[in-house]
């Protein structure tokens, strides 16, 4: 078997593993994710509220709004389920947690990605398909670009949370930045794009990067933007190369927690 075909079958193993465990405890994966569920529901209530006193804002419909939240939620949860530990890297970074992967022959930031799942977010994940069954294109094309879109939300999530979270090997314990980064990130890319001007939204497609997924609605979904869409995956493909490089020059400088325990 190729290389490639052995590390795909250890991250599936990963990810089953950490299914199991969650499901180990089935009462409590169910009331965790289904919180989560309900929660993304009230903001929907809300922007449902908003559009029947003003059914257009700024070019923005209910229809491109509600595939704005499918994009921003299953993109959120995706990366949370499959790469859990993009969101905890900076605590396990910080209290010298590495080590298990480091005597390991797999990739290391990989490994570390994978290893850990988020029970409430696969709430999202569901949420995010309700919405695209309900409002979205159920086209070939339509479903297409709709996986493409997901595909660009997790990679960009993904990887701007590495950045923020391996702060942690140059400043120290970086939990509490990498806490803010992740709100604020979250809270604007489930916001309309064009209710921001000026500098706000120049912050939204450089040092925040969240105008990227939130603008997928419509630069992509509603109608093929070639410009946007090769700046967003231009976006994805440069957060993914500086978050590997960041991890792994950081890398040499951490310090080991001696605690050292093996994986099953």
């Amino acid at each position: 078997m190729s290389t490639a075909g052995k590390l795909l079958r250890f991250v599936l193993a990963c990810w089953k593993l950490n299914l199991a465990g969650a499901m180990e405890y089935r009462m409590s994966f169910f009331l965790t994710a289904g919180m989560m569920l309900v929660n993304n529901v009230v903001w929907i209530f809300y922007w449902g509220v908003y559009f029947t006193k003003f059914p257009i804002v700024n070019g923005w419909e209910l229809t491109d709004v509600m595939m704005m939240w499918a994009v921003g939620a299953g993109g959120f949860g995706i990366s949370a389920v499959l790469f859990g530990n993009s969101y905890a890297m900076a605590g396990m970074i910080a209290n010298g947690q590495l080590d298990t992967y480091l005597i390991q022959p797999k990739p290391v930031l990989l490994h570390v990605l994978i290893s850990r799942m988020s029970v409430s977010a696969i709430g999202d994940v569901v949420f995010g398909l309700m919405l695209y069954a309900v409002f979205g294109d159920h086209t070939v094309s339509g479903l297409f670009k709709f996986a493409f879109a997901l595909t660009l939300a997790t990679t960009i999530f993904v990887f701007f949370n590495v950045i923020a979270q391996t702060l942690a090997f140059y400043i120290g314990n970086a939990e509490g930045i990498g806490q803010q980064v992740f709100i604020g990130f979250v809270t604007f890319s489930t916001y309309p794009t064009d209710i921001f001007r000026g500098i706000g939204r120049l912050v939204l497609f450089t040092v925040i990067p969240a105008g990227f997924i939130s603008y997928l609605p419509i630069g992509l979904l509603r109608e093929v933007s070639w410009p946007f869409l090769a700046g967003a995956t231009g976006m994805a493909a440069m957060l993914t190369a500086v978050g590997i490089l960041f991890f792994y020059r950081g890398l040499k400088r951490y310090s080991s927690g001696n605690m050292i325990s093996m994986r099953s």
